[in-house]
C-alpha cells in the first residue's frame, strides 16, 4: 500500500463562474500512421488546479507539447484567453503559459539562483547592445530580475542555497528550483509534468502544499501525475486519458469512483480491492463502487484483507 504523506487539502474554490483560461479544441497529435492525441477539449478555468491522468502511453505529455507550442498539432486548435494560441514554445510563454518537464531540465553549470533568473528573462525588454553598454535601463532590468528571483526562490523554499550550484542540490530540491523558474515567467497558468516523480513521501507533501501556494496567487495549474493519492487530493477536476482519447472528466470524486478509470489502470486484476489502494484509487469513505454490487461477505473479505496489510 502506499505510503505517501497528505497535507490537509484546502477548501475547494467556487469555479462556477471562474473564465475559461485554457481551451483546446479537438486537439489531435498523429505521428506517420500513430495517432498520439485523438480529438482532445479540454478546459481549463482560472484559479483551478487541473490534472491530466491516464496509463503510460496514454499521450499525457505529447498533449502538454500540443498546449506549449513544442508540437503543432495536426488538427484542432489551442486558446488562450480568448485567443488562439501559436504553436510556438516563445509565443506560448509571452501569452501566460509556462511549463516543466518530466526530466530536470536546469542549467546544472548554473546556481539556483541564475537558473531563476533565466527564466525572468522572458521579460526583459534590455537588448543586446543594452546589455553591451550596461546602459541604464540594461542595469536596471538586471537589478529587478536579480530581486525578483530571490523572492521566488524563498517561496519555493530554497532561499538558502540561492548561490549553490544546481547540480548540487537535492533531487527535490531541483523539481522545485524548476517550477520557481517557470514561475518567474509570470505566467497565469502552470503546467507541471510529474512533478513528484521520484520523490519520496515528504518531498511529496511539499510539493503539494506548494501547488496550493501557486493556485493562492491567482494562478491556474494542470498538472500530469502518477500518484494518485497526490493527484484526487490536490485536484478540482481531473481528465483521464487513455490511448490518446478522453476516457473520462469530472471531479476527482467522481474521476476515482469511476470504474473505466479502475479498468483502465489495473484491468480485471484479481484482488481488485488491494490493487486500488496500491494505486490509492481507494477514496477516504470506502471502496471503489464496482460495476456489479459487492455482498456483504465480499465486503467482510475486502475488510479483512485491509486489515492484514496494515498489520
Amino acid at each position: 500500500m502506499s505510503t505517501a504523506i497528505q497535507s490537509e487539502r484546502p477548501e475547494r474554490p467556487d469555479l462556477s463562474n471562474a473564465e475559461v483560461l485554457l481551451s483546446a479544441e479537438q486537439v489531435t497529435m498523429q505521428f506517420g500512421g500513430l495517432t498520439a492525441v485523438n480529438k482532445v477539449d479540454l478546459k481549463v478555468h482560472n484559479g483551478e488546479i487541473m490534472g491530466l491522468i491516464g496509463p503510460n502511453g496514454a499521450g499525457k505529455t505529447t498533449f502538454f507539447n500540443c498546449l506549449t507550442g513544442l508540437y503543432q498539432p495536426t488538427s484542432g486548435r489551442v486558446m488562450f484567453n480568448g485567443s488562439v494560441l501559436p504553436p510556438k514554445p516563445r509565443k506560448v510563454v509571452m501569452a501566460g503559459m509556462a511549463r516543466t518537464f518530466q526530466n530536470i531540465r536546469l542549467f546544472h553549470n548554473m546556481t539556483a539562483l541564475e537558473n531563476v533568473m533565466v527564466g525572468r528573462y522572458s521579460r526583459t525588454r534590455a537588448n543586446a547592445m543594452d546589455a553591451i553598454l550596461r546602459l541604464p535601463r540594461h542595469r536596471r532590468e538586471e537589478r529587478e530580475t536579480r530581486e525578483r528571483a530571490h523572492e521566488l526562490l524563498e517561496f519555493v523554499g530554497l532561499g538558502k542555497v540561492a548561490d549553490s550550484l544546481s547540480r548540487n542540490l537535492s533531487y527535490g530540491d531541483q523539481r522545485r528550483l524548476e517550477i520557481a523558474r517557470a514561475l518567474a515567467t509570470d505566467p497565469q497558468l502552470l503546467l507541471l509534468d510529474e512533478p513528484t516523480a521520484g520523490m519520496n513521501p515528504q518531498e511529496t507533501r511539499q510539493a503539494e502544499e506548494l501547488i496550493f501556494r501557486i493556485r493562492d496567487l491567482g494562478l491556474a495549474v494542470l498538472v500530469i501525475e502518477h500518484d494518485m493519492r497526490f493527484i484526487f487530493n490536490l485536484c478540482d477536476r481531473v481528465c483521464c486519458l487513455v490511448r490518446g482519447e478522453v476516457l473520462v472528466e469530472g471531479t476527482a470524486h467522481e474521476v476515482q469512483s469511476d470504474p473505466r478509470v479502475i479498468e483502465a489502470y489495473i484491468g480485471s486484476a484479481e484482488n481488485l480491492e488491494e490493487s486500488l489502494a496500491e494505486e490509492g484509487l481507494v477514496p477516504p469513505d470506502g471502496p471503489v463502487p464496482q460495476q456489479q454490487e459487492q455482498t456483504d461477505q465480499q465486503r467482510h473479505s475486502g475488510a479483512h484483507r485491509e486489515g492484514e496489510r496494515d498489520a
